[in-house]
């Protein structure tokens, strides 16, 4: 399995960014996606998942309201639209794959992971 994240960059509080991860590798149905984030000198934090069969979605009480996971099964990507970014948002996020459908926010539950993109906001 394979998970390739890309779209972090540089951006104003206020702005928006929207991440992919591209999974290969095998049919992902009963698979749970997420996305974890990472700032400096803290622990990997959930952000979100998403269901790859049923679509539902759960979200980290920080980013509710302002951040969107979805996937599209066709093209076996899964999307992180972030908006109205704040500056704690700030630090390097990671896709992961669960061979499980049920939900779990401990990153040591997952299988696999991607490499990482960084997104920092400014003030």
């Amino acid at each position: 399995v394979q998970l390739q994240a890309f779209g972090g960059g540089f951006v104003q509080a206020g702005g928006s960014l929207r991440l992919s991860c591209a999974a290969s590798g095998r049919t992902f149905s009963r698979y749970t996606m997420s996305w974890f984030r990472q700032a400096p000198g803290k622990e990997r934090e959930f952000v979100a998942e998403v269901n790859w069969y049923s679509g539902i979605t759960a979200y980290v009480d920080s980013v509710k309201g302002r951040f969107t996971i979805s996937r599209d099964t066709f093209k076996s990507t899964v999307y992180l639209q972030m908006n109205s970014l704040k500056p704690e948002d700030t630090g390097v996020y990671y896709c992961a794959a669960r061979s499980s459908s049920t939900t779990s926010r401990a990153p040591e539950s997952y299988d696999y992971w991607g490499q990482g993109t960084q997104v920092t906001v400014s003030s």
